[in-house]
Formats: C-alpha cells, sequence, structure tokens
C-alpha cells in the first residue's frame, strides 16, 4: 500500500497521458492519489479525475504564487466547493517570499482565509512555504490558538526547527523526491528523525521527479522510489513504512477514509 499524497494530474506532461499515469502508479502499488488544486480555474479539472477514479481524491484551493489574481477567493467559496464527497483538503495554500509572485500581504490573506476554511470545514490545510518560515508559523500558530484544526506541510525543505514546531501545532509533514537530491543533505537529515507517525510521502508530480527519474517528467508512480530511499534513509523497513504512512494519510484526510 502506497499513497501519493500530492499531485497534479492534471498538469501538463501527466494531463494528456492521465489514463497510462494512473495505470503505472497503480502497478507500483499506488493506491491512493490525492490531486491537488492551486488555481480556480483548475478546480473542475482536479474534481473531474476524482469523481472518475475511486483512487484519486481531490482539494480545492490557492496557490500563493497566484493570491494576487484570486481575491474573489474567500472562506465561503472554500469550503461550499469543499462540501463536494470527493475535496478531502484545502490547499494548497501558505506563503512563498522565494519568488513573490503575489504580494506577501495578499499572499497572507489569502493563507488566513484557506484556514479558516480548514476551521469551518474539518478538512486538513495543505501547506506550502518557501523562505517564509517566520511569517508562515506566526500565522499557523495564531490561528491554531484560535480554532484548533489539521494540515501538512508539503514538499517540507525548510529547518529542523521549523519541523519541531509544526510538529507542535500537531501537523503532518509530507517527503517529497527531493529528499533523494545530492544536495540535499540538511533535508535528510531532517527526514532521519521525523515522528513515523507523522509522515507522509508525496511526489509534487510532474515536478521533483525522485533519482533514478532526474530529468523527467514526475508522476505519481515515483512515489515507490521516494518511499524506499527514505526507508533506507531512516532504517525503517519499507514495507512497514509504506503502511505507517498510508495510515498517516486516511488519519489525516479522515474524509477519504470515511
Amino acid at each position: 500500500m502506497l499513497v501519493d499524497s500530492h499531485c497534479h494530474l492534471n498538469y501538463k506532461g501527466l494531463a494528456e497521458q492521465q489514463g497510462e499515469v494512473l495505470a503505472r502508479a497503480r502497478a507500483r502499488g499506488v493506491t491512493a492519489m490525492l490531486n491537488i488544486a492551486t488555481r480556480e480555474n483548475e478546480w473542475d479539472e482536479v474534481l473531474a479525475a476524482a469523481e472518475t477514479n475511486d483512487d484519486v481524491w481531490a482539494s480545492v484551493g490557492i496557490h500563493p504564487h497566484d493570491a494576487d489574481q484570486h481575491p474573489h477567493v474567500d472562506t465561503a467559496k472554500l469550503a461550499a466547493r469543499a462540501a463536494h464527497p470527493r475535496v478531502i483538503g484545502i490547499g494548497e495554500t501558505g506563503l512563498d517570499y522565494y519568488y513573490d509572485k503575489s504580494d506577501r500581504a495578499r499572499q497572507q490573506d489569502s493563507f488566513r482565509g484557506h484556514i479558516h476554511a480548514s476551521q469551518e470545514t474539518g478538512l486538513p490545510i495543505i501547506v506550502h512555504t518557501r523562505e517564509a518560515e517566520a511569517d508562515t508559523l506566526a500565522l499557523l500558530s495564531e490561528e491554531m490558538a484560535r480554532t484548533p484544526y489539521t494540515g501538512v506541510i508539503h514538499c517540507f525543505t525548510a529547518s529542523d526547527d521549523f519541523a519541531r514546531k509544526a510538529l507542535d501545532l500537531g501537523l503532518y509533514i509530507s517527503i517529497s523526491g527531493i529528499v533523494t537530491f545530492k544536495n540535499a543533505a540538511d533535508l535528510q537529515a531532517t527526514a532521519r528523525w521525523l515522528p513515523i507517525d507523522r509522515l507522509l510521502v508525496e511526489t509534487d508530480s510532474p515536478f521533483l521527479a525522485p533519482v533514478p527519474h532526474r530529468g523527467k517528467p514526475g508522476e505519481p508512480a515515483f512515489v515507490a522510489d521516494t518511499l524506499a530511499y527514505l526507508a533506507d534513509l531512516r532504517g525503517d523497513d519499507p514495507g512497514e513504512l509504506a503502511e505507517a504512512t498510508s495510515r498517516n494519510f486516511y488519519r489525516l484526510f479522515s474524509k477519504a477514509a470515511a
């Protein structure tokens, strides 16, 4: 049993061959995939894949890169779409100060609106953060103190300190194919100690294909390679780690389990 907790099946590189992509994932033991939305005009496409495939689930959200273009997507709009039976998460959302493609204040407003939708619906929030650790933690902590919610830091590349504080908030951490890269020593060091009951794995496909697939479009089948590397890195049995990360996915995204 394997779960790809974060992929973009509607993106170029996967959308044109979605049937084949799903078949290859299933052949490698992938039993569930969470198809992530990043813009409002993707929501219908993301949902369509989930409606036609029992092993595909969907999220609704606005990526921080696109926050400027979506001032109208508020908590109410997110919560309304999240009522769909195949939507199991809110996001991806968060803060990205590396590219700064949207105004930082607008990113923060959008992020907070997504957290409010998570609090309102009970669905976990899917968090993107890059070069924005302090503001991400401050906002997460402030809202957690107001009304508890659940969520995951996806495609984790932040510091050890950030990881510990995110875990203290009750959040999960998802590891992508980046952990297999030669220049990812800091991430590898963090991945070794992350508690197994808070760990997810993902591809973020079509991006970040792990070794030995570097240079190719990523796809959900490759979550098997990331998990195998992660198990070796941590000294875990691969089968046990696969089962644990799958259990964690269904514990966090409990709407899918139901």
